[in-house]
């Protein structure tokens, strides 16, 4: 979007995962609630294997390969939840044009994710840059902490300090990344208007 040079552009708040909503706010649609029960994960992915996750929306497949030896807890956590089929029938509900594509919360509106949640530090040299895949955090949890929600760099350089785990990066089909990140938003939400859905996420081993 054009901005006029005496116009401030609106600052671009990170990629957060809301507080929880209090027990008396409305819940979220039947459409896209899930109760966050699913057990820890256990184990962990071999080193030497190369993992894929395939996202299946309503707006086409993207691939994103995990970054298993750089971050092997965060990987470990998102290969669980896609296999217990956490994310099938969330939204992104987090579209800012030039910045982030934000996804992964079963709850549909930032304050979700499964009741467990792993830390690990992200490589201190980590740049945030177009098509890498990160985890979201509330800004109270420390650097590295992660629950379901993940978001996709859809801009040069977003310009974020290391504080948020890596999972991997894009390795197919940036176009349909890029044709979420196009969707018409709520300027006062960053919701799209018309939803944008993770039928599945399949994770396959090679």
């Amino acid at each position: 979007m054009t901005r006029t040079p005496e116009t401030p552009p609106r600052p671009r708040l990170p990629p957060r995962r809301r507080p929880p909503r209090p027990a008396n706010a409305r819940p979220p649609s039947p459409a896209t609630a899930k109760d966050g029960k699913v057990g820890e994960p256990t184990g962990k992915l071999d080193a030497s294997k190369t993992y894929v996750a395939t996202v299946t929306t309503n707006c086409g497949v993207f691939e994103i390969t995990l970054d298993v030896k750089r971050a092997p807890k965060t990987s470990n956590s998102f290969k669980h939840l896609a296999d217990e089929g956490f994310y099938d029938g969330t939204p992104f509900h987090r579209i800012v044009p030039g910045f982030v594509i934000q996804g992964g919360d079963p709850s549909g509106d930032g304050t979700g994710g499964p009741d467990y949640s792993v830390e690990e530090a992200p490589p201190s040299d980590l740049k945030y840059t177009k098509g890498v895949v990160a985890m979201a955090k509330t800004g109270a949890e420390p650097p590295g902490t992660s629950g379901s929600q993940f978001y996709v760099v859809t801009g040069e350089d977003a310009g974020l300090p290391p504080e948020y785990a890596l999972l991997g990066e894009v390795t197919g089909g940036m176009d349909v990344v890029d044709t979420i990140a196009g969707v018409e938003t709520d300027p006062a939400t960053e919701q799209p208007v018309d939803p944008v859905i993770i039928e599945s996420i399949k994770v396959t081993e090679s």
